[in-house]
């Protein structure tokens, strides 16, 4: 029995991330229900039980007649961990919201080469939009109003 050495090429599974882009929209209209009528932002701490672990904060940047656009970033992160920061695309007729930039990587691609100078994944978007959806469903599930303190 030989060894294939011809690997397998990737395709988008375009089902999966029309899914997870389907479940997004319901996550954000959550947490953010207003946001076609004027809500422009909205910060809810995430905590594990004592401890704070950050601030997700959900701003509207434009809105137009059929469709907003969310900038959806950590605040108060780990000093070793990057905090992710990602602007939406909230395509509310086709009742989805995808990732469109991450970490100022503009114009995600829905397949990439690998290797690439980037050393993004072949499945880069898909995998952007389904951390999205376990970041809205963890601050769904953990998450409360952030509460000011005044000092």
């Amino acid at each position: 029995m030989g060894v294939n050495l011809l690997r397998e090429r990737y395709r988008v599974d375009l089902a999966g991330l029309q899914s997870a882009c389907e479940v997004n929209y319901v996550r954000l209209m959550q947490l953010l229900p207003e946001m076609r009528a004027g809500q422009t932002s909205r910060s809810i701490a995430l905590s594990d039980g004592e401890h704070r672990l950050g601030v997700l904060r959900l701003d509207v940047v434009d809105v137009s007649p059929y469709t907003t656009t969310l900038m959806v970033q950590q605040e108060q992160q780990s000093p070793w961990l990057p905090s992710p920061r990602f602007e939406i695309r909230v395509y509310h007729d086709a009742r989805m919201a995808e990732v469109v930039v991450a970490d100022n990587v503009r114009r995600l691609r829905s397949l990439y080469p690998y290797p690439n100078q980037a050393m993004h994944q072949p499945d880069e978007k898909t995998q952007l939009n389904l951390f999205l959806g376990e970041w809205l469903t963890y601050c769904l599930g953990c998450g409360h109003e952030l509460e000011f303190e005044f000092r």
